[in-house]
């Protein structure tokens, strides 16, 4: 049974990725800051959980040694993100910028640098491992606002990038999904501080953006392609988002020959 680690598995995407590994047979180790949403994840899906804050070294080391003892790991999802304010590059909070940094790129590295070696481990002739990273299209187009979020994906997608050319020659997958538009429960809301009022305008009037289940199944399927197959990088967005630029409110309509 090949078994995967999903970081930042208390809620949003990382929750449902550990459901939805779990129900096509993954063992799964779900990882995350809240001792208790895990616990109940846990209870509702069967998975192993491991609490850690994956900005402290200590307890990514600790997690190293978990896998270690308990059966190694043959899959990586380094899910553990997050935004914090829409404030210009002039006026944005150094903390805010800090901590998206932190949480972004820098706890990506400790955990692909601390699993790699149970990750190579895990082969087995004519398999694979997988690190798969969950960026942002704010990764790959700036946008007003978004300046501490863009500089922190911007750069983990050119990590990620990097770490594909240098495990060339190895049976390890690189990979990366970029979602657009995705409502969860806390994305918006932890950016916005708690305003539910704003987190919502967000998504206002937007029909049927993203949910945490749509990013979740396709990372699966990604996981799932034969060990040859590398999808290095899919960009995820609901129709009503034809760009970071551009999306439209109000429903779909297919348009007459008339209004062209």
């Amino acid at each position: 049974m090949k078994r995967a680690v999903v970081t930042g598995a208390s809620s949003g995407i990382g929750a449902a990725t550990v459901r939805a590994l779990r129900e096509q047979g993954w063992s799964v180790v779900g990882v995350a800051r809240r001792a208790d949403r895990l616990a109940e994840l846990a209870a509702e899906t069967g998975a192993e959980v491991f609490a850690a804050d994956l900005t402290k070294q200590a307890d990514v080391d600790a997690l190293h040694d978990f896998l270690a003892r308990s059966g190694g790991v043959s899959a990586l999802v380094n899910n553990a993100g997050g935004a914090m304010g829409l404030d210009t590059v002039e006026h944005g909070s150094i903390d805010d910028w800090q901590w998206m940094y932190d949480i972004n790129v820098l706890a990506v590295k400790r955990v692909t640098s601390a699993l790699l070696p149970l990750l190579r481990a895990s082969v087995e002739p004519g398999g694979s491992a997988d690190i798969l990273t969950v960026s942002s299209t704010a990764g790959h187009y700036s946008y007003e606002g978004g300046g501490g979020y863009n500089a922190a994906k911007f750069a983990v997608h050119s990590m990620i990038e990097v770490l594909r050319l240098e495990l060339s020659g190895e049976p390890i997958r690189v990979l990366e999904i970029a979602p657009g538009m995705v409502k969860t429960e806390e994305f918006s809301l932890n950016r916005f501080r708690g305003d539910a009022g704003r987190a919502d305008s967000v998504y206002e009037n937007v029909p049927d953006p993203l949910s945490a289940d749509d990013v979740a199944a396709t990372i699966v399927a990604m996981l799932g392609m034969p060990p040859h197959v590398s999808l290095d990088l899919v960009v995820i967005k609901p129709v009503a988002q034809s760009s970071v630029y551009k999306v439209a409110r109000g429903p779909l309509v297919v348009r007459s020959p008339e209004t062209e």
